[in-house]
């Protein structure tokens, strides 16, 4: 008996089910043994506004990486200051900083979804913050901010974040 998708312990996502029904077709009847490639896979939830991610999240990148850096925007896309909408998006791009490497993308916005499926190619081909900053974005979109986000919005290092936890315990 052999079982995929959803009924096992992987992302329940279609796409994760199609990936994994494919490599199993190749393993058992084509004879090229493989497995399913589940890292830095993109997810939608098609709410309004939309939430797109690809990559870790900022807990899971600082407890891999140690030291990260945070670029994030707020911002009224210009389709929505034409229109008279009140609609806002947020974006934050995560970034090993000993690397360089872009390690996850997350945004909450109109065509969130559509964006992180762009961009979930370039994190799987381990895109640093340079090669992205050299991106010309196109204008005017969303999309366009994430290849202009240049200021590091904060940084977080695992160090830190243990001393902070000590601070209460060494004031009493």
């Amino acid at each position: 008996i052999y079982a995929i998708g959803d009924c096992t312990a992987t992302l329940q996502l279609t796409p994760v089910a199609l990936a994994e029904g494919h490599c199993f077709a190749d393993t058992q009847f084509g004879h090229n043994p493989r497995t399913a490639d589940l890292e830095d896979v993109a997810t939608a939830v098609f709410s309004h506004p939309n939430l797109g991610t690809v990559g870790l999240p900022e807990d899971r990148a600082l407890d891999k990486y140690g030291k990260i850096k945070v670029f994030k925007s707020e911002f009224r896309p210009l389709k929505h200051t034409v229109s008279g909408s009140s609609e806002r998006c947020l974006m934050k791009i995560i970034v090993d900083s000993a690397s360089d490497r872009v390690v996850g993308m997350h945004m909450v916005g109109s065509h969130a979804g559509e964006l992180m499926q762009g961009f979930a190619a370039a994190i799987k081909m381990r895109i640093t913050k340079k090669q992205l900053d050299s991106v010309i974005g196109i204008h005017p979109t969303s999309a366009e901010e994430f290849v202009t986000m240049r200021s590091v919005s904060y940084e977080k290092s695992l160090e830190e974040d243990k001393a902070k936890e000590m601070e209460p315990a060494l004031q009493k």
